[in-house]
């Protein structure tokens, strides 16, 4: 059986998520309008299948949702320059914490970062 990697993933979000989604913005009070809105989430499939995932609106076996509603509608397309350089990683907490860093130090750059 293959071995499960994780990888992490960064999606352009469209700037209309700034203002149409209040908890967007107030999780983003450090955006500028300048740089780009970005969804930051890791993945044990491809970015690219993970992000067709999020478009179409996906449901899992048991009926959960596996897409974000703010990808869903406000996702462009993937950025894998802010994240390419990152490998993958062998556990699921691992890409978890991985997740939550990228976010937070896109966020010190001055993106707009959404992440779970």
């Amino acid at each position: 059986m293959p071995k499960v990697e994780y990888r992490v993933y960064v999606i352009e979000l469209s700037k209309r998520v700034f203002s149409e989604h209040r908890k967007f913005r107030e999780a983003n009070l450090q955006f500028n309008g300048v740089l780009e809105c970005l969804y930051v989430g890791m993945t044990s499939k491809t970015p690219k299948e993970r992000f067709e995932q999020h478009k179409k609106g996906i449901l899992s076996k048991k009926g959960h949702n596996l897409s974000s509603s703010i990808v869903k509608k406000y996702g462009s397309y993937l950025r894998p320059s802010l994240y390419n350089h990152i490998g993958p990683m062998v556990t699921r907490s691992e890409a978890l914490k991985m997740e939550k860093q990228l976010a937070l130090e896109l966020r010190r750059k001055r993106y707009a970062v959404w992440f779970n």
